[in-house]
């Protein structure tokens, strides 16, 4: 709003012309996400409380010391970082851009679907929440839009096609099978990030290291000069979503002064769902899927310990870890909390240095 109100005066006003700056831009949206979470934080917090009475339901079958420490904690905090992000993206953001709508359709449709989950969770006072059925049908429908939206709008010979990491000439055109791996990633990533969200403080750091290694990705990408000097596949208008990444940085950032532990609020289904499938949606946009897998290397372990235990039982009555996802493991293993999240917390930076990687080894 403020580039498309503010730019075309830069002829009269020289300081305007830093709003045709894409790192301008984005650095804008990231303080102005934090401001509003950190000014709005206290406020939507004792609203969460006051509704909710009794917070979040907590799972009897998880570890015991959750039913002392996190019983009475409000959720939904997933509110404020989608409050602070949108509002910050419109701000900042090129609002011609369709990959810009594109990234907020699935944000906002995901975040509606969470809210739902847990709203039922606190009205019902029942950790089910949403039907898994009816939560997956709604993720896909919304993905399959958006994944049609983009392939509309990415020139040939990237229409359909996957790039894969380390290769500079490689891409391997899928046609129309394009469209259920897009959607695949988009669901998988928001589920992935919501099954991470566990423990306070645990999912929010490694996506503000995801999504600020993918700010840099979807500035290198959009801009013809760094790309083709990285060997990397050009994508015109994919720069324009390191303003909604910088946005969420500081949205995130803001949301962590309220959930680092002990936490005082959660993210619920309302945040995770969200900010996951934004992430799986950029990746799409800038066909840096693969990366995502590297990036978000914390969050396909935790899917994959999910996917293992429930085989693994299913067949042979046996668990292969304590608990699943493998936070909760560690926890049974007698791991403090702070330390589990912690060391997930490193290993999250060292997958996102291994993607990053990906940019120049080609």
């Amino acid at each position: 709003m403020l580039y498309l109100l503010l730019f075309p005066l830069s002829d009269h006003i020289n300081v305007l012309n830093l709003f045709r700056y894409l790192t301008f831009r984005t650095a804008g949206a990231v303080m102005t996400a934090l401001f509003l979470a950190l000014i709005f934080g206290p406020a939507m917090i004792r609203w969460l409380k006051k509704k909710q009475r009794e917070g979040q339901p907590i799972r009897d079958d998880g570890p015991e010391s959750h039913l002392l420490t996190k019983k009475g904690t409000p959720t939904m905090g997933g509110f404020l970082i989608l409050f602070a992000l949108v509002v910050s993206t419109l701000l900042w953001a090129d609002l011609k851009n369709g990959f810009v709508w594109a990234v907020l359709l699935v944000t906002a449709g995901y975040g509606l679907i969470g809210f739902l989950d847990d709203y039922l969770k606190v009205s019902k006072r029942n950790v089910k929440g949403l039907p898994g059925k009816i939560k997956l049908v709604a993720q896909v429908a919304l993905a399959l839009a958006a994944t049609l939206w983009i392939m509309a709008l990415t020139k040939e010979p990237l229409t359909s096609a996957l790039t894969v990491p380390f290769f500079k000439t490689v891409l391997i055109q899928m046609g129309w099978f394009y469209l259920p791996f897009a959607v695949f990633v988009v669901v998988g990533a928001s589920n992935a990030v919501n099954l991470t969200d566990g423990l306070d403080g645990l999912a929010i750091v490694p996506v503000i290291i995801a999504t600020a290694v993918f700010a840099l990705i979807a500035y290198v990408v959009g801009h013809t000069v760094f790309s083709n000097y990285l060997q990397l596949h050009y994508v015109p208008g994919a720069g324009e979503l390191a303003v909604f990444c910088g946005a969420l940085v500081g949205a995130g950032i803001g949301f962590l002064w309220y959930n680092a532990p002990p936490a005082m609020v959660f993210m619920g289904d309302t945040g995770s769902l969200a900010i996951g499938g934004a992430l799986g949606t950029i990746s799409v946009v800038t066909r840096h899927e693969i990366v995502l897998a590297i990036v978000g290397g914390l969050f396909v372990l935790e899917t994959v310990s999910v996917i293992v235990q429930v085989i693994s039982f299913k067949l042979t009555g046996k668990r292969v870890f304590r608990m699943a996802p493998l936070h909760h493991h560690f926890e049974k293993k007698g791991w403090a909390e702070p330390t589990v999240v912690i060391r997930f917390w490193i290993i999250a930076g060292i997958l996102a240095l291994a993607g990053l990687t990906t940019l120049k080894l080609r």
